[in-house]
């Protein structure tokens, strides 16, 4: 799992419930190796264990042989996926109804429970980039000029979360064996929102982004509101299993077509841990952001800085 390093399931446990042609090793060859060997299995359930990345991992390499090969009577886009969240936030997980995170529960149940689970769809976005080169522009050397997923699972967003989300990924990479705890984790996460508190250190976000929504021009609203952080939110839980998006301004689905944006201020973002919500500006099918200064964006969970414009 690229996206848990904690409560390991190993080979063995698996194999007291499964053959050993039924349990791999993403770490030996990813995810394809077993999609291609059951895809023409009719009603084959995939079970991913890891964190969001390890989900978002194995749908790609769906969404890659299904589109190699469309003319198989049993494609892999047939698979369905269930979770066993071993991550740090699991937010997919969460919006699926897999939990929040592993608690030893025995491997049959679980199995149990993905061979008798619901199977339903959850809209994914394509992303697409192009640099922006408009004079004026702020150029930094940490900008990137290429997206690390061109697909949206559980959400994009730019801005202080990115930021803060992008200080734990470095720390992570740099120093692993910090970083072995769901609440290490989470008191990471907490102490560098709290330095972001006191520094604002984007708090002129607005002054540097124009956010369009199926035609509209929303960056007024966020101005006026004076957001830290915009979200395109896919799915409901965001930041280990709080709610940003408010139903009283639209049901949020995972299969509608439409995308919620939600703008976030740095003093908001500890309120979403009580139960509070951000604020909820539109939901879209279609959305174009422009950055006129290098600034850190997250895709689901994979960080970096870019400048860009880009189209959801």
């Amino acid at each position: 799992s690229p996206s848990g390093n904690f409560n390991v399931i190993n080979s063995t446990q698996c194999l007291q419930c499964l053959f050993c042609f039924q349990v791999f090793d993403l770490s030996q060859g990813g995810p394809e190796p077993a999609i291609e060997l059951y895809r023409r299995v009719p009603g084959t359930r995939l079970l991913a264990c890891g964190g969001d990345g390890t989900v978002g991992w194995v749908l790609s390499c769906l969404d890659k042989l299904e589109a190699e090969q469309t003319d198989q009577p049993c494609g892999p886009g047939q698979a369905a996926v269930g979770v066993l969240p071993l991550g740090t936030g699991n937010d997919l997980s969460r919006s699926l109804g897999w939990g929040g995170g592993y608690t030893d529960e025995p491997l049959s149940k679980v199995l149990q429970s993905l061979q008798q689970a619901e199977i339903i769809n959850i809209d994914r976005w394509k992303l697409g980039l192009s640099l922006n080169t408009e004079a004026g522009v702020k150029v930094s050397d940490k900008g990137v000029d290429k997206l690390p997923l061109e697909v949206v699972n559980n959400y994009f967003s730019l801005g202080v979360d990115a930021q803060i989300a992008l200080q734990f990924h470095e720390a992570r990479e740099a120093n692993p064996h910090k970083f072995n705890s769901r609440i290490r984790n989470k008191m990471f996460y907490t102490q560098a929102g709290g330095k972001d508190l006191i520094l604002r250190k984007w708090k002129t976000l607005t002054e540097h982004i124009t956010i369009e929504c199926d035609g509209r021009d929303i960056t007024g609203k966020l101005r006026e509101l004076k957001v830290h952080s915009v979200v395109f939110s896919n799915i409901p839980s965001y930041s280990s299993g709080t709610r940003p998006w408010n139903r009283q301004f639209g049901e949020q689905r995972m299969d509608d077509g439409l995308i919620e944006v939600i703008g976030l201020t740095t003093y908001q973002m500890p309120l979403l841990q009580a139960g509070g919500h951000g604020h909820c500006i539109t939901q879209c099918s279609t959305a174009r952001v422009v950055t006129r200064k290098t600034i850190p964006m997250q895709v689901s969970i994979h960080l970096i800085y870019t400048l860009f414009h880009v189209l959801a």
